[in-house]
């Protein structure tokens, strides 16, 4: 499969923050913020144009675009992907890294395409929120997987059961290998769309995705949840808080903490 790499000249973090969201809601896959330009990635049959110039057109902004080839892409994502070290608590790390790092928890992935390599805010967030979570013999639920990092450790954290999904293909085969290296033998993986499961009840759920399909799911995310059950989500603007606070609490969830990191917030909800 061949992708398409877009690069968006702008400096501005508040611009590249609304970029990421935007594109991530119309088939882009990775991003890369950069100081002078957000560049971002979709597959090539996904490509649409006239939606790239009306971005362009909205921020004031001009775009450079590029095809790429699968082994290219992976040799430039390597190429710049860094360790991810989070306090004490957990550090990401790829298999050409050859460095010790002194973290509770650790995670060692072969970074592709997939979204959650622990280097964007939302990531970062909800491992941060996890921390003090309670996974212990719990049951969970990860919206969204990317490359598996979410579910790895809550596996890691306890948990006695992890289903994680997502509906790209190739996130879906990155998460596998990803579980497969850290002997993450409690986490489940599936190509699949919330629509296609069987109703099951979880103790806590993650979905790092985008605004627009944490509304569409909102009911459903509660309906799986059980008594006391815990919802964290990510991906998410400050800008777009209001309406996700609203919408959680028209289905029974109550907001009990929020983070918040260059424009980006993670909210967790508790089912009473």
């Amino acid at each position: 499969m061949s992708y398409i790499q877009v690069s968006f000249k702008t400096n501005s973090v508040d611009t590249q923050a609304i970029l990421i969201a935007m594109l991530s809601e119309h088939g882009f896959e990775g991003f890369e913020e950069q100081e002078e330009a957000l560049v971002a990635f979709l597959p090539a049959e996904q490509l649409d144009e006239m939606f790239l110039n009306e971005l362009a057109s909205q921020f004031d902004i001009t775009y450079q675009k590029q095809n790429i080839e699968n082994q290219n892409w992976n040799a430039k994502w390597e190429e710049n992907f860094h360790p991810v070290i989070i306090d004490d608590f957990c550090s990401i790390t790829a298999h050409f890294h050859k460095i010790n790092i002194n973290t509770q928890h650790h995670i060692r992935i072969t970074p592709k395409m997939s979204f959650g390599t622990g280097h964007h805010a939302t990531t970062k967030q909800m491992i941060q929120a996890m921390r003090h979570i309670d996974f212990k013999s719990k049951k969970v639920f990860d919206f969204g997987t990317g490359t598996g990092v979410l579910a790895i450790l809550a596996d890691q954290l306890g948990a006695a059961h992890v289903l994680a999904i997502d509906n790209d293909e190739w996130s879906y085969s990155n998460a596998k290998d990803n579980v497969e290296t850290n002997n993450a033998d409690n986490v489940v993986i599936q190509q699949a769309v919330l629509d296609d499961l069987a109703p099951e009840k979880y103790n806590v759920i993650l979905a790092n995705i985008n605004r627009h399909i944490l509304l569409q799911y909102m009911q459903q995310m509660k309906d799986m949840l059980n008594e006391n059950g815990e919802l964290l989500m990510s991906g998410l603007l400050t800008e777009d808080e209001g309406i996700i606070v609203d919408a959680a609490k028209s289905t029974g969830l109550h907001l009990v903490q929020k983070t918040e990191e260059n424009n980006w917030i993670a909210l967790l909800f508790r089912h009473k």
